[in-house]
């Protein structure tokens, strides 16, 4: 997959694109990022990129032309991939809006800064807009960040275990199960005896019922009891049944 991220600060991006998962990716060839400094595209000689907002205000502005020129002289005059800026004004990333841009091969992102962009950018230059949520940043850089790295994991050979992306929490609609890991005993505290067992199909429903009933306790508005199996509302039962027992 190959990103095009348009910035006025691409200073921030190496560190985090040289490491763990990510490095691996690109040094495979899965994994193609390029990351361009708008103020390149500034005509002046002070590369200035942003300007007064007319009609007064706070803070400083975009400035159209350099955007415009910097993704255009990348791209084309009619980019063939997506153009995505990074804003609070955005649909909300979720897990389900990284699958559905996982399927492009190529994206374009573009981070938005100081008070905000020249609406014109966002009229005639961008195809896609994305929030990662209700608060406002610095600009779309962390953002840009986040997306490349939960798309990156839904790149097929990217994780050594491909049941891992699966298991993620929302993949399936859910919150994650709780994991487990040596020592088996730390003070008074056990791993679960079902997770030694070697029980295959009672650590699977072990599993489940735990991700049902966390995601139960911690994000409630991710369950759509409609949706779910026979098997998956008896084990959500047990689970709330099991903790309105505990905390009697």
């Amino acid at each position: 997959m190959q990103f095009d991220i348009f910035t006025l600060f691409p200073e921030i991006f190496p560190s985090y694109f040289d490491s763990s998962i990510l490095k691996r990716a690109r040094q495979r060839g899965l994994l193609h990022v390029d990351v361009h400094n708008i103020r390149d595209w500034a005509v002046d000689r002070h590369h200035v990129t942003d300007d007064l907002p007319y009609g007064g205000g706070g803070g400083m502005i975009m400035k159209v032309e350099p955007v415009f020129s910097a993704v255009e002289s990348i791209l084309g005059t009619s980019p063939s991939c997506p153009v995505v800026m990074l804003t609070p004004q955005g649909r909300v990333f979720t897990q389900k809006v990284a699958e559905e841009l996982v399927q492009y091969s190529h994206l374009a992102l573009i981070c938005g800064r100081y008070e905000g962009v020249d609406e014109r950018i966002r009229e005639h230059l961008v195809t896609d807009e994305i929030s990662i949520g209700d608060f406002v940043l610095t600009g779309g850089e962390l953002p840009a960040l986040m997306l490349v790295d939960a798309l990156t994991r839904l790149l097929p050979g990217v994780l050594g275990d491909e049941e891992s992306a699966q298991q993620d929490s929302f993949m399936a609609g859910l919150l994650d199960h709780p994991h487990y890991t040596r020592p088996e005993q730390l003070s008074h505290q056990m791993v679960p005896e079902v997770l030694l067992g070697g029980d295959h199909e009672a650590i699977r429903k072990w599993r489940l019922k735990q991700s049902l009933g966390r995601t139960w306790l911690r994000r409630p508005d991710l369950l759509i009891m409609e949706t779910l199996s026979d098997e998956q509302k008896a084990l959500l039962e047990q689970f709330i049944a099991e903790f309105r027992q505990e905390v009697k």
